[in-house]
């Protein structure tokens, strides 16, 4: 598993919809992930720690746990399937660790509110994760980097990719670290 952080939430110029990037906190690579604008807007507000009048869905479920005796470890991005991504949730009770089927977004905006660790398989960066030609700077998909360093990557796999291909051809990543302050910056 890769330890991720969360660079930064945008709206797509194509069509509008929220995309959390996640960070590959040992290289350059990065996740994008389609999420719904509610998701977005949880994630943002704790990110911001925008206080808000009464408990968001997101609060309300941390509450819960911890109430409950339960304790969030971790999340983790595990698979990506038909263009659909699919994270679980780590939990501690009683000692017992207890896995909790996720949408990634829902278990980034849990993971947020407890401060834990945000990791993502390899398998899934390998389809979906961007990185940066060393040449032009432009961010090309993982699958197709890998193509460079003369790893197989299969037909089918480039074509599961096609979801992200007009997002991925459209992102500019050289404004990732704009309003955010010296310590805020990853080192």
């Amino acid at each position: 598993m890769i330890e991720m952080t969360i660079d930064s939430i945008r709206v797509s110029v194509v069509n509008s919809q929220r995309v959390v990037i996640l960070k590959d906190n040992e290289a350059e690579r990065y996740l994008p992930i389609w999420i719904g604008p509610a998701e977005a807007d949880a994630i943002a507000i704790k990110l911001q720690e925008v206080a808000v009048p009464r408990p968001l869905t997101h609060d309300l479920l941390s509450s819960m746990i911890s109430t409950l005796g339960a304790k969030v470890v971790s999340i983790v991005v595990n698979d990506l399937q038909n263009d659909t991504f699919y994270a679980k949730i780590n939990l501690s009770v009683n000692g017992k660790e207890i896995e909790v089927d996720s949408r990634p977004s829902d278990a980034i905006a849990l993971a947020v509110r407890a401060k834990v660790p945000i990791y993502a398989v390899e398998e899934v960066l390998e389809k979906a994760g961007i990185v940066f030609d060393q040449e032009t700077g432009k961010p090309i998909p993982s699958a197709q980097a890998s193509l460079h360093e003369k790893k197989e990557v299969t037909e089918e796999e480039l074509r599961k990719m096609s979801a992200f291909t007009e997002f991925i051809n459209n992102l500019d990543l050289h404004d990732l670290d704009r309003g955010r302050s010296e310590d805020d910056k990853p080192k």
